[in-house]
């Protein structure tokens, strides 16, 4: 069978072996140097000043809406523009801290959202919180300068799009900050995990408090005596003094020595992904029951996975059954319309239409582009293509 994740991590013997060795020799395995280590890694990585580790890509979300609430950035019953075609935990905390979510359909070429769809919906926004879906992107430096012109914060979900690029940039580093995702089928695996990016020195302080119980344990410590001299604690009671909302999403030293490691594969990753992409992008353009996409925009498509978009649900069968007859692993692309989604529903009293968002929920899937395929794999991939 293809699966869409071959294995735990890329090198995943060798990278086991050295995890071996790490666990029997550590001295500590909640958060510590490790982690850190990573994120300052990441952070050059990805060319932002900061990075915030924690335990998923879903936390990464969540401490970054509720920093941006600390600081002010937003208040409840402010409206946030979302991506229609995202993941669930883009959108839930959104809802879990009073904001309101305002679904913004894609474009079928591109799967993301573009200027045209975000300026249906601009002049009721207070915030944009973008899904670079699957690797690609729509025309996001118009977005960002759109955003900017109505002074609308704008921050990016990068979870499936580490190492595209446009116009020079890499994705994620358009918005005043962006989520990285970890899980094992992502880019990077360290099992579970998230990283938050920015060049914002008070948003990152404020993600260090948000990541742990809303202390200042973790902060340098000229800021963590600022804090203490402006609310009078000594320190005694300052290892118990919360100073903002927060969770815990620590990561362990686990999570840590794995993102190490795994960092050293990025670029090869990236580049199998990029490869990939440009094989099954050239077979699908050569088949008229699909739609394909228009990448002709982007630097380098680090793509997550290979979307197949039909052009009716007659076709969506037929391609679906032959992937599945030859043990071919398949998914719906992402959570679809997320404005169908059940919990949607439930919290979310008006329900924008969102008819391109609907059609890809209807008609596509998508299949493995991991970067351990062999050209076996991908000959079958291509053959399936085919009309």
């Amino acid at each position: 069978m293809i699966k869409l994740i071959k294995s735990t991590f890329f090198n995943e013997q060798e990278t086991k072996k050295k995890l071996y060795d790490f666990i029997l020799n550590a001295e500590m395995l909640s958060m510590a140097q490790e982690c850190k280590k990573f994120e300052e890694k990441f952070a050059k990585k990805q060319g932002r000043k900061f990075a915030v580790f924690v335990n998923s890509g879903s936390s990464a979300n969540l401490i970054l809406l509720q920093s941006l609430m600390n600081l002010g950035k937003f208040k409840k019953g402010d409206k946030i523009g979302v991506s229609a075609l995202t993941w669930g935990t883009n959108v839930m905390p959104i809802i879990q801290m009073g904001l309101i979510p305002i679904a913004i359909d894609c474009e079928i070429e591109s799967l993301n959202v573009s200027s045209r769809t975000l300026n249906e919906r601009i002049n009721e926004l207070n915030g944009l919180f973008l899904t670079n879906a699957l690797g690609f992107s729509h025309n996001i430096s118009k977005i960002k300068d759109i955003c900017s012109k109505k002074n609308i914060i704008f921050i990016e979900d990068n979870c499936e799009a580490l190492g595209s690029r446009v116009s020079g940039t890499l994705l994620g580093n358009f918005g005043v900050a962006s989520t990285f995702s970890f899980f094992v089928g992502h880019h990077i695996s360290t099992i579970e995990g998230g990283m938050i990016c920015t060049d914002d020195e008070k948003l990152y302080f404020s993600l260090i408090m948000a990541r742990a119980h809303g202390w200042d344990r973790n902060l340098p410590i000229k800021k963590q005596q600022e804090l203490r001299n402006k609310y009078n604690i000594d320190e005694f009671y300052s290892k118990y003094a919360f100073y903002e909302l927060g969770f815990n999403v620590r990561p362990t030293e686990i999570s840590g020595f794995l993102g190490n490691i795994q960092i050293n594969y990025w670029n090869e990753i990236v580049l199998n992904r990029q490869n990939n992409f440009r094989v099954f992008h050239e077979a699908e353009e050569k088949n008229d029951d699909f739609l394909t996409l228009d990448v002709g925009h982007m630097d380098i498509v680090s793509n997550f996975a290979m979307p197949v978009i039909c052009k009716n649900q007659s076709d969506l069968k037929k391609y679906k059954d032959k992937f599945l007859s030859n043990n071919v692993e398949i998914r719906p692309i992402i959570a679809g319309d997320i404005t169908q989604q059940p919990f949607y529903k439930k919290y979310v009293s008006d329900i924008i239409n969102c008819p391109n968002a609907q059609f890809i929920h209807k008609n596509s899937f998508y299949f493995p582009n991991n970067p351990e395929l062999n050209d076996d794999e991908i000959n079958l991939l291509v053959r399936l293509l085919k009309k």
